[in-house]
């Protein structure tokens, strides 16, 4: 079988686990309480489920970075959204609304023009060091800046989420073209050992931040770890592996149209699942019986007009 329709496949799969893990995430977030910490966090065996569902996620991503580039997978990435918004709405016990029905659409459509520019084959190059320790350098900086204290912490937590993701599939790449190509240097080495650290703190640590950015919701904060993630993943991949979007500069036009059709389908799910949850909280409150007047109950009086009555006189009256 070809090695591009293989990375597609497992990309496929992966995004499903990854949408399964996202609702367990968000319907955990629900119940937890904004002081509760790690440690109680950790003692919960949805938080497990969930991280279960990332790591079936993360190793068959890993697989996928082996018979495809960056430029191939992770824009698939895109697709976890796409599973997520059907199976929240069953969570929920409510039907998919039509602008999450466009969103999906146009997400979809999005992807496919960018699977045409994607480049295809093997990837041989890794990440030198250097280049290792500058990425992840560069990723711990970012992550701090985006996780300071803020009046928006959720889409700030999730644009620290995507990014690290993100990254960490970067590094992944390094690790698994390392381990199964002998060509490029020894199997144990100062090198491997850096990025095989970097993507296990980045991994968890994406993991994390996806969790404080769903206390606000499913919808807007996963909307902005999809996006995140492929556009981190991807300047990494451009930059310092050397991939390039394939059929040179004319390809960067579906690219282009892609990227913007994807990006409006992504926002337009994120817009439709928080109305859903704000409706679902509206309509969990209950309405106002109506008023009903009991004798002797005080209530006010309003002024009535004096009607017109005869007036006797006590002088001279008949």
């Amino acid at each position: 079988m070809n090695a591009t329709l293989i990375a597609i496949a497992l990309s496929l799969v992966s995004a499903a686990a990854y949408a399964l893990a996202a609702v367990a995430q968000a319907r955990l977030a629900g119940r937890s309480a904004p002081s509760d910490g790690v440690l109680r966090m950790l003692g919960r065996g949805a938080w497990w489920s969930a991280v279960g569902l990332n790591a079936g996620g993360a190793l068959l991503h890993v697989v996928a970075l082996k018979y495809g580039p960056l430029t191939l997978v992770q824009p698939l990435g895109a697709l976890t959204l796409v599973a997520a918004v059907p199976l929240g709405a069953r969570s929920a016990g409510r039907r998919v609304t039509r602008t999450e029905w466009r969103g999906t659409l146009l997400t979809l459509l999005g992807l496919g023009a960018l699977l045409l520019a994607a480049g295809g084959g093997e990837v041989h190059q890794t990440l030198t060091l250097p280049e290792a320790l500058a990425v992840g350098g560069a990723t711990m900086a970012i992550v701090a800046f985006l996780g300071r204290p803020g009046t928006r912490p959720g889409l700030r937590h999730a644009t620290a989420a995507g990014i690290t993701s993100g990254v960490a599939s970067a590094l992944t790449q390094t690790l698994t073209v390392a381990v199964t190509d002998h060509t490029t240097g020894p199997l144990i080495s100062w090198r491997l050992v850096t990025v095989a650290l970097f993507v296990s703190a980045f991994a968890m640590g994406g993991l994390l931040l996806a969790q404080i950015a769903f206390r606000g919701g499913l919808g807007a904060p996963l909307a902005v770890v999809t996006l995140a993630n492929p556009v981190a993943a991807a300047a990494v991949g451009m930059a310092l592996l050397g991939e390039r979007l394939q059929g040179g500069a004319v390809s960067l036009i579906p690219a282009l149209l892609g990227s913007a059709a994807a990006v409006r389908g992504v926002i337009l799910l994120g817009r439709a699942t928080q109305e859903a949850a704000t409706t679902a909280v509206s309509d969990a409150v209950p309405a106002p019986t109506p008023s009903r007047v009991i004798i002797g109950s005080p209530r006010p009086v309003e002024p009535r007009p004096l009607a017109a009555e005869p007036m006797t006189s006590s002088v001279g009256g008949a």
